[in-house]
């Protein structure tokens, strides 16, 4: 898809004179011959991996009972260590993706192995520990192999962590390893930073959303609401700023914080309006609401499209929902929506401005 963009802006470009024929034809030749973002067979390899590794772990499992003690030790840590120097060697050969199978296959390996043993000798302990121990397995063998497929395991691990701990805690109880999960998040972040897997950052986002959410469950209030709403636009204004973009650690995460911290804005506005449902602060939160989406598409709107949409839907269904609670005042709705497109056409207006001067001046540096 992206290329396809490429390939028309380069004729337009060409067209209007700006870059000639040959400079284009190379430009284009040059991204053919970088490696394609996503390759079926990698993920293919990948879901191979998963595959045999469950097969042997149920295979082994199946006649536990029937292998000497001895045996099922030796068998379990010449299978981790075989894959792990096998992922080495081809690492060195330059076969990413069998080395990223391999990885993977040690990987889930070593938490079925736990498990295994745990059984086999009785260890007490319990499914959390397990999961804090795989987790960090997976961390240290993504570190030692800088592996991106590595990195996703650990992510889902941290998922699985957290899932483990509200089943265990009936989701109400809040201890220590309640804060493992924004932990690990924050663990799995760096591991994107290190290993270059832009894709698993958004397991990490979507987990430290998903506590945040449990965290209100225990909390109910408009106070925490408040927080996320504030907190939420904070970053994301942030994170908009042009001095901010500059930031390498900004600009290498991409799109993903502005859209996690709007998005926590709006969980935060929509507990808000469940809080204040029916009484005389709808009208003021939902100007709130369409002033937050007409600054997320002002801020971000032009480069980002996930932020755009998301704030497009906020923005529609927002009208939607205070046409339905003002619908017995025709007058009232009338004028809330003349209000509402007025102030959107003056918001409108002063970003057109700003960005003809900012395109002005670009074409001043150009030049």
């Amino acid at each position: 898809m992206y290329r396809g963009r490429l390939e028309r802006d380069l004729s337009l470009w060409v067209g209007k004179g700006l870059i000639t024929e040959q400079t284009a034809d190379a430009l284009l030749r040059d991204y053919d011959r970088r490696p394609a973002s996503f390759s079926l067979g990698n993920v293919l390899m990948i879901l191979a991996a998963i595959l045999l590794a469950a097969a042997i772990l149920l295979v082994v499992a199946s006649n536990w009972e029937a292998i000497p003690r001895l045996v099922r030790m030796f068998f379990i840590l010449a299978l981790i260590w075989s894959v792990h120097l096998g992922a080495g060697a081809a690492l060195v050969r330059g076969q990413i993706a069998a080395a990223n199978a391999l990885l993977v296959i040690g990987t889930l390996s070593f938490g079925g192995a736990i498990s295994l043993v745990g059984q086999m000798y009785h260890l007490s302990g319990d499914e959390q520990t397990v999961m804090y121990v795989w987790f960090a397995m997976a961390v240290v063998s993504a570190i030692l192999f800088r592996s991106g497929a590595v990195s996703g395991v650990a992510g889902f691990l941290s998922w699985g962590s957290f899932a483990i701990y509200l089943g265990n805690s009936d989701m109400r109880l809040m201890t220590i390893d309640s804060w493992a999960a924004p932990v690990m998040a924050a663990i799995v972040i760096a591991l994107v930073r290190y290993t270059g897997a832009g894709r698993v950052r958004h397991l990490a986002y979507l987990l430290l959303l998903g506590w945040l959410a449990w965290l209100y469950t225990l909390n109910s209030g408009l106070w925490l609401a408040l927080i996320y709403v504030v907190g939420g636009m904070a970053v994301f204004v942030l994170v908009s700023l042009p001095v901010a973009r500059l930031s390498s650690l900004i600009e290498g995460a991409g799109a993903a914080p502005a859209f996690y911290s709007f998005l926590l804005a709006v969980i935060g506005l929509l507990l808000l309006h469940v809080e204040l449902d029916a009484s005389r602060w709808v009208l003021l939160l939902g100007i709130v609401t369409l002033a937050a989406s007409v600054l997320a598409i002002a801020l971000q709107g032009r480069d980002n499209g996930a932020v755009r949409y998301l704030a497009y839907t906020v923005f529609a269904v927002e009208i939607l929902y205070l046409g339905s609670v003002t619908v017995g005042s025709i007058l009232g709705t009338s004028g809330l929506f003349l209000c509402a497109g007025l102030f959107v056409a003056a918001v409108a207006w002063i970003v057109i401005r700003l960005e003809r001067r900012f395109a002005g001046k670009a074409r001043g540096a150009v030049q």
